[in-house]
């Protein structure tokens, strides 16, 4: 077990040591001050969520399945810190919201039926996967047996989304409204529809936190910093933690670079690939467009959402390694139909809804975009529907 023990710590600061000589790297080429910010916040990002097991799908799920409220007040702690943080940033840019004149490269899409398909494909998705995209990321680092195909089947879905763009856009999305609250509302009066929305919310599903936490108070010990750093690395962060964690990335993200998003380099590689093939349109209708996880071909890997992609994996290796929690195991032939079965769902629903859980649920709903908030209701809706039908399913 000592063996173990060392080998485990040793890989992890090896890594470590290697996403620091990455960086050094990075800083000597075009834009390398921000390819080094990209990677920095992806490692911060990937350890985050790796430590709090921060997962849109397993938050649902808990409160679905056991009325555990923890996960999704998480949720709405990152949402909230979020709104609040881009409202500041925003408020500096665009002193004055107007109808029509968007702040650049927020994720803000248009609203249509074709969101909320896309919303019900991707909690379809995560429910036969079992996760969302940006947990299949960090779930590679812990040797997951489906995330490899859920990865793959995504890419898949990204390019089905292709094939099917152009009809869409054509039917229903070219003339689907752009909706941005704060310029029908002001920044205060969607800070405050917002804000009040998730307040609601959150004190909802507090009255079943509290039922139950109900019992006499612990007394309260003042640990020693050696018991502080052990607990870093044993069991789990609360998930307040990983809230406030996934909250203030995605706000100080937009400082530096384009709002959060874990979606871009794959579905930019999977359109090149198919493009290359032959498979889907060159031409893509007004999709570049829009703002949000952008899928053009890209000149080179190195770019921001390459990096911070490259940081999350690398993050949550680190913190996989430093907790014991790297378990890889051989794939079934059902790890590997659940992961590319539900990786299309996922896949189709990210392209077609120009982003993921972290893209257009979180830096969406962040920004003031109600396409953000119209996305999340209906991925959690067919988490809740999913979960019944996996349910009936097992009773037979």
């Amino acid at each position: 077990m000592t063996f173990r023990i060392n080998f485990t710590s040793l890989a992890a600061v090896a890594l470590l040591v290697a996403l620091g000589v990455a960086a050094q790297a990075l800083q000597g080429l075009p834009g390398g001050r921000t390819l080094v910010f990209a990677l920095v916040t992806g490692a911060v990002l990937g350890l985050g969520l790796q430590r709090s097991r921060f997962c849109f799908y397993c938050h649902a799920r808990d409160w679905f399945e056991d009325r555990n409220p923890r996960g999704l007040l998480a949720i709405v702690l990152a949402l909230a810190v979020g709104v609040v943080c881009y409202t500041v940033v925003l408020g500096g840019w665009l002193p004055v919201p107007q109808p029509g004149k968007l702040p650049p490269d927020m994720h803000i899409g248009p609203v249509s039926w074709v969101l909320v398909a896309a919303g019900l494909s991707f909690g379809a998705g995560m429910v036969v996967s079992g996760s969302c995209i940006s947990a299949h990321w960090y779930r590679l680092a812990e040797g997951s047996a489906v995330s490899p195909f859920a990865l793959v089947g995504s890419a898949l879905g990204f390019i089905v989304g292709f094939k099917t763009w152009n009809a869409l856009y054509s039917l229903s999305v070219a003339d689907a409204p752009v909706v941005w609250l704060p310029a029908h509302l002001g920044y205060g009066g969607a800070l405050a529809v917002q804000l009040g929305g998730l307040g609601l919310l959150a004190a909802w599903l507090w009255r079943g936190f509290a039922r139950e936490t109900a019992g006499p108070p612990q007394a309260r010990v003042v640990r020693p910093l050696r018991a502080v750093w052990h607990n870093l690395w044993a069991g789990r962060w609360h998930y307040w933690v990983g809230g406030l964690v996934v909250g203030l990335i995605g706000a100080f993200a937009i400082v530096r670079m384009r709002p959060l998003g874990v979606t871009a380099t794959l579905g930019s590689a999977a359109r090149q690939w198919a493009q290359g093939q032959g498979w889907i349109p060159d031409r893509l209708d007004g999709l570049d467009g829009f703002a949000g996880c952008a899928t053009a071909p890209q000149s080179t890997w190195f770019t921001p959402n390459a990096m911070l992609l490259a940081g999350l994996v690398a993050g949550a290796f680190i913190a996989a390694l430093a907790s014991r929690q790297f378990a890889p195991r051989w794939p079934t032939g059902r790890d590997a139909a659940r992961g590319l079965l539900g990786g299309v769902l996922l896949g189709w629903g990210a392209m077609t809804g120009l982003g993921c859980t972290i893209g257009t649920l979180l830096s969406g709903g962040m920004a003031g975009a109600l396409s953000g908030w119209v996305f999340g209701a209906a991925v959690f809706f067919a988490v809740w529907a999913g979960l019944g039908v996996k349910s009936a399913l097992v009773r037979k």
